[in-house]
């Protein structure tokens, strides 16, 4: 019978395996009501180990049911991660009448004193994702030259009528297309001068946005996820890339020429989006891993290791006349709410006072002024800890500081600020914190920075307190929801 761990430092609302290790969200995609999360699990111990695909469902983006493992490491290897896509014109030749669910994952064999092997296989279900059929052709997709040859993301370009691939290819990804998902011919590559390459590429993503909302004018966005290197302290961190496609090529635009990062903190990785969401929803939603490759083997949970971010809504937006992606908590965690705090117009010595009668530990703060002073929230405090959350409109930065989150000696890095610029229009501040068992994520500016950091407070580490310069600062808005979730 399998132990189910109790720590304190189990989420509420997001999702993580009931025991034992996680890392990547894979296979995400919606069928049937259904959001589907796959991820790389290990359910033999909670460090990385050999990869299996973990499997759950929810149909709210906050309460999960947990699924039997969805694939196994067999002949071909472990199973790496990937992508999921509804089959709905049978283009594959695996289903009859009703369409169905093809995974596409990398396949990773250790060969004793030598490189290992990644290819590309394919997997599919006609119940639902409740069982898995491994196509008898796989590999489909293999690379002489690439040691580093995974994380394929897949999707359908209606315009060229083909199945794209996107995959990570060592310090550039490569683009493939195909008819029927079982046979791939090279497009073309991207990423040779343009980017960082602090890190090995990985967990790529590719997929069409508007452009502020306008339905004339669409920018295609490209995520690449950078790995650990011990040289950056940053550790593992996700870039993206906005440009056009053809169904063949990538271009990138201008503003590509500039790194630029999907999130500040310290703990949002290898995220993709889900695939097929309804035409009528039109969100482009996203999930990423909750961790960092510098330290997630050591992080202190106890019988599970890894948590995933909230989902969030990817949108863009003309910021200074810079194309920004930008990143909102997907609408349906405002049915996980339950109001413990509404105040509007007041100042903040009287806002202090009440934040100083409440204890919580996973809930969502909500704040608006309209001032250039600086503002911070010290959350999950106690006389020894706390998480700081500010914003300074004078110095255009948001900043989580978490030197003294609680237990941080498991690696030498995790201490630490980490700070994000931002753009204040009508002197009007918005901050949306979202805090849990164990994370801060925060929301800037109305999602135009996002700074996601795992933290690890004592379990009375509840207190919730702020400070400014000027008592008679006034909010215009301040609410607190605690959050409920689960499974």
């Amino acid at each position: 019978m399998s132990t189910i761990s109790t720590t304190d430092y189990r989420s509420v609302y997001h999702f993580s395996p009931k025991e034992k290790w996680m890392n990547d969200p894979n296979g995400m995609v919606y069928f049937q009501g259904e959001y589907h999360l796959f991820y790389q699990y290990h359910p033999y111990g909670n460090t990385w180990g050999p990869m299996h695909w973990g499997h759950a469902v929810t149909k709210d983006l906050y309460t999960w049911e947990e699924l039997p493992v969805a694939l196994a490491p067999d002949e071909h290897g472990m199973i790496f991660s990937g992508s999921a896509v509804v089959d709905w014109d049978n283009t594959s030749g695996f289903f009859d009448e009703e369409p169905g669910l093809v995974a596409i994952f990398t396949h990773h064999m250790e060969v004793p004193n030598d490189q290992p092997v990644q290819r590309q296989s394919i997997a599919y279900s006609k119940d639902k994702g409740r069982t898995w059929n491994k196509y008898e052709g796989n590999p489909v997709l293999q690379h002489e030259a690439f040691v580093d040859f995974r994380d394929p993301k897949v999707f359908w370009h209606e315009q060229t009528k083909a199945w794209v691939m996107i995959i990570a290819c060592g310090q550039t990804v490569c683009l493939y297309r195909s008819p029927n998902l079982k046979e791939w011919t090279f497009a073309s590559e991207f990423g040779a001068g343009i980017g960082s390459h602090d890190g090995v590429w990985e967990c790529p993503d590719l997929f069409p946005l508007a452009v502020d909302e306008d339905k004339q004018q669409e920018k295609w966005v490209m995520l690449v996820s950078i790995g650990a290197d011990p040289a950056f302290k940053e550790g593992s961190r996700t870039q993206y890339f906005t440009g056009n496609f053809n169904g063949s090529t990538f271009a990138p635009d201008e503003d590509s020429l500039t790194v630029r990062w999907l999130d500040h903190g310290r703990d949002n990785y290898a995220g993709v989006s889900w695939s097929d969401i309804p035409a009528e929803d039109g969100r482009r939603l996203f999930m990423g891993w909750m961790s960092n490759w510098m330290y997630a083997n050591q992080t202190p949970t106890e019988g599970y290791r890894g948590v995933m971010t909230i989902p969030r809504e990817l949108r863009l937006e003309t910021i200074h006349e810079k194309i920004t992606l930008v990143q909102c908590p997907a609408r349906e965690l405002e049915q996980a709410r339950t109001p413990k705090l509404s105040l509007y117009n007041v100042n903040a010595k009287e806002a202090q006072a009440y934040l100083g009668t409440l204890e919580l530990e996973s809930y969502e703060m909500e704040a608006i002024w309209a001032s250039e002073q600086p503002v911070e929230f010290i959350l999950r405090c106690s006389e020894k800890e706390q998480t700081v959350i500010g914003l300074d409109a004078s110095k255009q930065v948001v900043y989580v500081d978490r030197s003294r989150s609680g237990i941080a000696d498991f690696h030498e890095h995790f201490q630490g600020r980490h700070t994000a610029n931002i753009q204040t229009q009508n002197r009007e501040q918005h901050l949306r914190i979202y805090v849990d068992a164990s994370s801060v994520e925060v929301f800037a500016n109305d999602g135009q920075a996002v700074i996601t950091d795992l933290i690890y407070p004592a379990a009375e580490a509840k207190g919730i307190s702020m400070a400014c310069v000027h008592d008679d600062l006034i909010f215009s808005s301040l609410q607190i929801y605690e959050l409920c979730g689960g499974r």
